[in-house]
């Protein structure tokens, strides 16, 4: 596990980052969801669609840097095999692509030869090398509209953007039952509360969030939807459920909005409850020694990483 003992504390890590970053050729993604910092320094900051895109499009680089969790920088190596791929922490990981492991989803698709395989992006590369198409959240219905309606359609792992899906492309599918241990912890209770406390409040949610949470949404979509529907809406005040990674950017965005973070049932409201604890294992100090030692590196079996690219490769282009 990546440690941070053998780092001097005098260091200025900021420019040491940036020092390594010109020497290695490095490219920083880092998704919304890092620490304020973290998405501060990135070269690019986005959603999982717009992150694969750079990673795909990076050319004059030798090394990725990927800020996110595990299975992110997967799908930044499988588009891209020809980087050095590293991660902060190589233990960042996801409920969502644990949920469905690649021998499991291999045998659902061999008991149903007929369905259509649809993986949100949230899955491991050897989840994805059995799957037909692959999708985020910002193109998912998209996606899902694209597959002939004669065609039943399995949709793993998260049973929650799945089931948002089938109600609004109004599509039976076949749901796995994954799902996002950040997003099931919103409160309804105490988001009509918050609703009732702040008159005119937006609540803006992330389609993961269960659906007795979404009904009460004003906007649904993505984590680049949301910020944008912040940035551009007319509103003053914005109840938010997603992340609370999303709340730094989206405070730089619209600065003279007021955001307040979406409660959780434990009474306390506060934000580490809707905090990813995977995507808050990187920090700056593992972010320096990942450039410094290049490690820990993303490797993949060619042969998944070739399986697995197919249906990344269907979703860029339907995208």
């Amino acid at each position: 596990m990546t440690t941070t003992a053998t780092i001097d504390p005098a260091l200025d890590l900021f420019a040491e980052i940036a020092r390594l970053k010109r020497e290695r050729k490095a490219l920083i993604l880092a998704h919304y969801y890092q620490d304020g910092d973290i998405q501060d320094i990135a070269d690019h900051l986005g959603d999982s669609l717009d992150l694969a895109k750079k990673a795909r499009d990076a050319k004059d680089v030798d090394v990725i840097l990927f800020c996110g969790v595990h299975f992110m920088a997967e799908t930044a190596k499988i588009l891209n095999p020809s980087k050095i791929v590293v991660v902060p922490d190589l233990e960042a990981g996801c409920s969502l692509a644990d949920a469905c492991p690649g021998e499991a989803l291999r045998r659902w698709r061999e008991a149903h030869p007929e369905h259509y395989v649809i993986s949100y992006i949230n899955t491991t590369a050897a989840a994805k090398a059995y799957s037909d198409i692959i999708c985020t959240s910002s193109n998912a219905e998209k996606i899902v509209r694209s597959v002939p309606l004669d065609r039943p359609i399995l949709f793993c792992p998260d049973r929650n953007l799945g089931g948002y899906l089938a109600r609004k492309v109004g599509r039976k599918m076949d749901l796995w039952p994954g799902t996002c241990i950040v997003h099931v912890t919103f409160s309804e209770r105490r988001i009509l509360e918050l609703k009732a406390q702040n008159p005119g409040a937006k609540f803006i949610a992330h389609p993961e969030c269960e659906s007795n949470i979404l009904r009460h949404a004003d906007f649904i979509g993505s984590t680049r939807k949301l910020l944008e529907f912040v940035r551009d809406d007319a509103g003053k005040t914005y109840i938010v459920g997603t992340e609370s990674g999303i709340l730094h950017t989206m405070a730089k965005a619209a600065p003279t909005k007021v955001l307040i973070q979406a409660p959780v049932e434990d009474g306390q409201g506060c934000k580490a409850c809707s905090t990813c604890p995977h995507m808050k294992r990187n920090t700056l100090e593992k972010m320096y020694l990942a450039l410094r030692d290049l490690k820990p590196r993303i490797e993949l079996d060619e042969a998944m990483r070739l399986k697995a690219l197919i249906p990344l490769e269907r979703m860029l282009a339907l995208s």
